[in-house]
């Protein structure tokens, strides 16, 4: 099989893919260094199967089906809620071929103002977030893939304590709210969807940003 790892950062995602499943991945990242993954890959020893490349998401250089699935591990949202990208991405999946999504999510939707406990520590940017049933319906709508799974991880927001005070535990703005939030609105979340057999399309094109 071939696996497209979107946003793959240090590529462990990918080792991880390659280790576990036996699956060939094409590690893509726009900021991560691929010399860099590609000696990380050298080291665990799995260059026979695993291939790094700088690009971006919304201009990617592959043929059309040519991956059996695509994941998208806490990135997607970055670039996934634009309403032409699940089109996008998905000329590039294999009829039946799969597409999966996990990273930080919103429990539920906000309605309103932000919430008092997280108001110190949001920012514009992070109205990208959203929970697995706006994830949901965003895939269905188009009418390209059928949504297998859209839920969220139980106890996600203590995983992302974990993950806090493991890498960067001076971040004290970010775990304060997360801490007196106690996953009422942040967690994680992810969704996966199958690509439903479709005429053929032309090669995929990148989108214009939302």
């Amino acid at each position: 099989m071939r696996v497209l790892d979107l946003g793959c950062g240090g590529a462990s995602s990918s080792i991880f893919l390659r280790k576990e499943f036996g699956v060939q991945v094409w590690a893509v990242d726009l900021s991560a260094d691929p010399t860099a993954n590609a000696a990380r890959i050298q080291e665990a020893g799995l260059a026979d199967g695993i291939f790094p490349l700088r690009c971006d998401a919304r201009a990617l250089p592959f043929a059309s089906n040519y991956f059996d699935a695509v994941t998208a591990i806490d990135n997607f949202f970055y670039y996934g809620t634009d309403d032409l990208y699940l089109d996008y991405i998905a000329r590039f999946v294999k009829p039946e071929g799969q597409i999966g999504i996990a990273g930080a999510a919103l429990m539920r939707e906000i309605e309103g103002a932000v919430p008092e406990h997280l108001r110190e520590w949001w920012e514009n940017e992070m109205w990208c977030l959203h929970s697995a049933a706006w994830w949901r319906r965003h895939w269905e709508r188009p009418g390209i893939v059928e949504v297998t799974v859209a839920d969220h991880m139980p106890d996600g927001w203590r995983r992302w304590l974990d993950w806090h005070h493991a890498i960067c535990p001076d971040n004290a703005v970010e775990i304060r709210a997360i801490e007196a939030d106690q996953g009422e609105y942040m967690g994680y979340a992810r969704a996966v969807a199958r690509v439903l057999t479709s005429p053929a399309r032309q090669s995929p094109s990148p989108t214009k940003p939302a």
